[in-house]
């Protein structure tokens, strides 16, 4: 348990939330996918969530209140690697993406067992790539011009990093976002 706050389950109740945070115009404009999406498409990604092995979503709450989704997918638990995507809610406090991040890379080393974590961020988004790379993810390639983007083709950076280079990296981590935490795996 840490002061970053906790990755939960999520709650059917929620869902409406989580439909109003992706269809948020400052969360799809980072998305690959980015019209609006409808309460029956919404229900249909829910229900293929429910029933899949390789797949995991959860809500990051911060002080009680839920602030953002975490969500891993092509979970291998053989090669034990998985791709993950994350977003804070429109209204989150400054900070909500760092927290999230360093649960998420907890999550995927400790609970799922990986070796790697890696991830795919549109070229534009360079906060986001600064803060992977701050938690120690490397730019593995980049696909240029991968993606479709209002009429342009841009690349997409994708990035890893090693349960090792995050066990190496986490002490670091802790002490510049300032989080106490009880006790860790």
């Amino acid at each position: 348990m840490t002061t970053a706050g906790i990755l939960r389950a999520i709650k059917e109740d929620e869902l409406p939330t989580i439909l109003a945070w992706r269809n948020s115009p400052k969360i799809k404009a980072n998305m690959y996918s980015r019209h609006d999406i409808s309460l029956e498409e919404h229900l249909a990604w829910w229900t293929r969530l429910k029933d899949s092995s390789d797949r995991a979503y959860f809500i990051y709450e911060h002080n009680g209140i839920p602030t953002g989704v975490v969500g891993f997918s092509q979970i291998d638990t053989y090669h034990q690697n998985a791709s993950w995507a994350f977003y804070a809610s429109p209204d989150a406090p400054p900070g909500s993406g760092a927290r999230m991040e360093l649960l998420a890379l907890d999550h995927a080393f400790d609970d799922l067992q990986l070796k790697k974590l890696y991830c795919e961020v549109l070229e534009f988004n360079q906060s986001v790539i600064n803060l992977h790379t701050k938690f120690g993810f490397k730019v593995e390639g980049v696909f240029k011009e991968q993606h479709l983007y209002e009429n342009s083709h841009i690349d997409i950076y994708r990035l890893a990093i090693l349960a090792n280079e995050w066990q190496a990296k986490r002490p670091e981590m802790l002490m510049k976002l300032k989080i106490k935490e009880d006790h860790h795996a």
